[in-house]
């Protein structure tokens, strides 16, 4: 065990303020590489690297914290790669915290590719076909040596269309297999998280988090949701799960990563976001602004020279226009997709920024409320569009 792994634990999480009008809170997360204030959506580096973005840029435009996934980076570079790098954080040259997700998601996605036993997961990859098994302590084991500063354990995640019999399966097996995490976790600077399973039923949900609390963990991770689901579903929920959890712990919506969902979320009391949207959306032609989101590939840009959003200070807005962006995209050129990203990721960035000064000014209901009245008169603006 090297000299990092031997730290104790730095971590603490602290409700600042609260909003009067609903469960919004605003919070400070203090973890073994730094300082966290919730809600916070964190960016997606599945390989250890957010599409299309260098670290300083991440650190300039405000990023406390990333999330990186460890099926993928147990696949590709593998583990002894990063260990003889000194973990994810030197490896990826990112000083700031990590959560790392199990990869239990993406293991239950190749459906044609794995079989599932209480046991764990028996799978092919998805890159050259090579068997492997993930266990609740192989899993454990590969975040150790990563050093990430959250880890997610190994949990069964089923489709919306589960049913209750499915679902109550897989939530025995998330149970179990939490235990079994726990009992395998050695390193004493990282925190592991239960993830809350249940599929579509409310008493199943009520279940994990009563199974979890009796372990008293850090946070809570909601898994299973955002994966084809109405929204009302996901907020029933949510309000049937949220009130159940301590006021003094961080909660995790994992997977989540729209401006408008994420604002609901705030409100039912969760702190912690990820997505992939953001950059993907970059990527082919989409843009998050203020007013709605913008496909800046449709041809009312193409003689468009305002910046994609008049209120946005990120570097993309100070310097680009519409129209640049839209010839960018028509021509093919990878700085499209790379302005985009970032233009997206540092709007995701800097609502949740927003979101924390209207919750400790008392003010979040009116702030999303006009959120959503801009969004909503923008829908009949001819160059704004899915």
């Amino acid at each position: 065990m090297n000299e990092a792994e031997k730290k104790l634990v730095k971590f603490s999480f602290q409700v600042l303020a609260r909003d009067p009008s609903s469960q919004a809170r605003s919070g400070k997360l203090e973890l073994s590489h730094g300082t966290v204030f919730t809600p916070v959506f964190m960016p997606v580096g599945t390989l250890g690297a957010v599409k299309g973005l260098l670290t300083d840029q991440l650190i300039e435009m405000g990023t406390e914290i990333l999330l990186s996934n460890a099926y993928h980076l147990y696949l590709r570079p593998g583990t002894r790669v990063i260990q003889q790098a000194g973990g994810l954080h030197s490896f990826m040259n990112w000083k700031a915290p990590i959560l790392t997700d199990s990869g239990g998601f993406q293991v239950f996605s190749l459906a044609s590719l794995r079989k599932v036993s209480d046991n764990g997961v028996l799978f092919r990859s998805h890159l050259d076909g090579s068997l492997h098994e993930f266990t609740p302590e192989k899993v454990i084991e590969i975040q150790e040596i990563l050093g990430s500063d959250i880890m997610m354990p190994l949990d069964e995640c089923l489709g919306p269309s589960a049913s209750y019999e499915e679902a109550e399966q897989a939530l025995k097996r998330t149970i179990s297999w939490f235990e079994s995490s726990l009992a395998a976790k050695k390193r004493e600077d990282q925190v592991l998280f239960p993830i809350l399973q249940g599929g579509m039923f409310p008493e199943l949900r009520e279940k994990a988090a009563l199974s979890a609390l009796s372990f008293n963990p850090p946070g809570f991770a909601i898994g299973g949701l955002s994966i084809g689901e109405s929204k009302d579903k996901t907020k029933e929920i949510l309000d049937s799960l949220i009130p159940l959890l301590p006021e003094d712990k961080p909660r995790y919506f994992m997977g989540l990563g729209t401006p408008e969902d994420l604002l609901e979320a705030v409100e039912q009391g969760v702190d912690m976001f990820d997505c992939v949207f953001p950059t993907r959306a970059g990527r082919t032609g989409l843009a998050f602004t203020s007013r709605g989101r913008m496909v800046i590939r449709n041809s009312p840009f193409r003689f468009d020279f305002s910046p994609v959003d008049s209120d946005c200070l990120c570097y993309v807005c100070k310097r680009y226009t519409r129209a640049y962006l839209h010839h960018l995209i028509h021509s093919h050129e990878i700085l499209a997709s790379i302005l985009l990203s970032y233009h997206n990721v540092y709007f995701m960035i800097h609502l949740m920024k927003e979101v924390q000064n209207a919750i400790q000014e008392q003010r979040f209901k009116e702030f999303k409320l006009l959120f959503h009245a801009q969004n909503a008169s923008s829908r009949d603006c001819h160059n704004i569009g899915e």
